[in-house]
C-alpha cells in the first residue's frame, strides 16, 4: 500500500493521464481532421478553418468568463475536487455525443464539441489549483512535472492507439478511417472518465476555514469576482507573471492549435501530421520530467526562458521547412518544450499566489491561457491573408513569444505571497 502521500499525488496525476486523451487525440488530431472532412463535408476549406476557429473562440471565453468565478466558489466551499470531477464528467459524455453526429452536420459538431472543451478546461483550473495542496514541501517543479509527466504519457498511449486505428483501421476490424475516428471518440470517454476515478478516491478535499453550501459559494463567489481583479493588482508580481503568461502561453497554445492546420496548408499528407503529433507526445514525457529538473536546478523562471528561445527557432524553422522529414523534426523540438514551459509555468505562479486564494487566481491563470488562445491563430490567419503567405504567417507567433520573456524578465520568483504596500490605483 503507498503512504498517503505517493497515493495522493498519483491520484492527482492520474487524471491529467485520463483528459490528455481529449486534448492530444481529439483537440489536437482527430477533431480537426474529422471535422473538415466528414462533418464538413462539400465546404470550402477555408470556410471549415472559419468555423472551426469560430468553436475555438467560443469554448476559450466560456471559460474565461467563468474560471475566475468558478475558481472563487471552489475556494471558498471547498468544492474543487467535486467540481473537477463533475467537469471531467460533463466533458467525456460530450465527447461521446460526437459519435452521434451524422456526416455534414457540423453545427452538431461544433456544439458538442465546444461543450466537451469547456469540460476539459474547467477540469484543469481544479486539477491546477489543487498543485499547490498536493506537493510535498519544496516539490512544486517535481509534483508539476509528474502532472504533465502523466499526461503526455497517458495521452501520447492513446494516441498511439487512435493513430494505429485510423491508418490500419483493418487491422482493429473497421471498415475505414471514419469508423475508426467513431471508436476512438467512444474509447476517450471511457479512458477521461476511468483515470478521473482515483482522483476522488486518493486526493482528500483540503478544508476551507469555514464550509458553506454552494448556493452561498454561489453568491459569494459572484461577489468576489470584482474583488479578485483587485487581490491579483495587489500582488505585482503575480500580476505581472499573468500579463507575461498570457503573452507567451498564446504563442503556445497557437502551435497546439495551428500544427496540423498549417501543415495542411502546405501540402503534407494526413499521415504525416497525425504521425508528428504522436512524435510531440513520445518526445514530451521525458522532456517533462527533465523539465521539472531544470526548474529545480536553474529555476523554473530560467527554465520557460529555454523553452520560449526554442519556440522562437520553432517559428523560424517551420517557416521554412519543405518536407515531412523536417516536420517531424519540428515535432521533437516541439516536444522537448511544449510540457516543460507550461509545468514550469504552473510552478512559478503556484509560488507566487497565497495559498488560501489558490483556486481563485488558478481561475485567473486559466482563464487567461485560455482567453490568449483566441489571439495567436487569428495574428496568424491575419499575416496570411495580408500576405497570402502561410509561411510568413507562422512568424507571427514569435511577436507573443518576445513580448511575453521580455515582461518575464521583470517578474520576481522570491516575492511569492507578498501583496503590494499598496495595490495599483488606490
Amino acid at each position: 500500500m503507498w503512504p498517503p502521500e505517493r497515493r495522493k499525488l498519483w491520484g492527482w496525476a492520474s487524471y491529467y493521464w485520463g483528459n490528455h486523451a481529449f486534448t492530444t487525440s481529439i483537440i489536437t488530431t482527430f477533431f480537426p481532421i474529422f471535422f473538415k472532412e466528414y462533418w464538413s463535408h462539400g465546404a470550402d476549406v477555408t470556410v471549415s478553418t472559419f468555423r472551426l476557429g469560430v468553436a475555438n473562440s467560443i469554448a476559450s471565453l466560456v471559460v474565461a468568463l467563468s474560471a475566475p468565478i468558478l475558481g472563487a466558489i471552489a475556494d471558498r466551499g471547498g468544492h474543487k475536487k467535486r467540481f473537477l470531477i463533475a467537469s471531467a464528467l460533463f466533458g467525456s459524455v460530450m465527447v461521446l455525443a460526437l459519435n452521434f453526429v451524422g456526416k455534414g452536420a457540423w453545427e452538431w459538431a461544433v456544439a458538442f464539441y465546444v461543450l466537451a472543451s469547456v469540460g476539459y478546461f474547467w477540469g484543469n483550473v481544479f486539477g491546477d489549483s489543487m498543485l499547490v495542496t498536493v506537493a510535498e514541501p519544496g516539490k512544486l517543479d517535481m509534483t508539476s512535472a509528474v502532472g504533465y509527466f502523466a499526461g503526455y504519457l497517458g495521452g501520447g498511449i492513446f494516441l498511439a492507439l487512435g493513430v494505429a486505428m485510423s491508418l490500419e483501421p483493418h487491422w482493429f476490424g473497421l471498415a475505414d478511417a471514419a469508423a475508426a475516428v467513431r471508436v476512438i471518440l467512444v474509447l476517450t470517454t471511457i479512458w477521461w472518465a476511468l483515470f478521473s476515478l482515483p482522483l476522488l478516491f486518493w486526493v482528500p478535499e483540503p478544508r476551507p476555514a469555514q464550509r458553506i453550501g454552494v448556493a452561498t459559494a454561489v453568491r459569494d463567489g459572484i461577489r468576489q469576482l470584482a474583488e479578485t481583479f483587485r487581490h491579483v493588482r495587489a500582488y505585482r508580481t503575480v500580476f505581472l507573471f499573468l500579463v507575461a503568461y498570457w503573452l507567451y502561453i498564446d504563442g503556445v497554445n497557437t502551435v497546439i492549435q495551428m500544427a496540423v492546420d498549417y501543415g495542411k496548408s502546405i501540402g503534407f499528407g494526413t499521415s504525416n501530421l497525425i504521425l508528428a503529433v504522436l512524435l510531440v507526445q513520445l518526445v514530451g514525457v521525458p522532456a517533462a520530467l527533465a523539465f521539472g529538473r531544470i526548474g529545480e536546478r536553474i529555476g523554473p523562471r530560467q527554465g520557460i526562458f529555454i523553452g520560449l528561445a526554442v519556440y522562437v527557432l520553432v517559428s523560424v524553422f517551420a517557416a521554412f521547412m519543405r518536407h515531412p522529414a523536417q516536420f517531424y523534426a519540428l515535432a521533437v523540438m516541439v516536444g522537448l518544450v511544449q510540457g516543460g514551459v507550461q509545468l514550469l509555468s504552473r510552478s512559478l505562479f503556484a509560488r507566487l499566489v497565497p495559498p488560501e486564494r489558490s483556486g481563485e487566481f488558478f481561475g485567473f491563470y486559466n482563464m487567461l491561457g485560455e482567453f490568449a488562445a483566441i489571439i495567436g491563430p487569428f495574428l496568424i490567419g491575419l499575416t496570411s491573408y495580408l500576405t497570402g503567405s502561410p509561411r510568413l504567417s507562422i512568424l507571427s507567433v514569435i511577436v507573443l513569444f518576445a513580448a511575453g520573456a521580455g515582461l518575464l524578465l521583470f517578474v520576481e520568483p522570491g516575492a511569492e505571497s507578498r501583496p503590494a504596500t499598496s495595490a495599483p490605483g488606490r
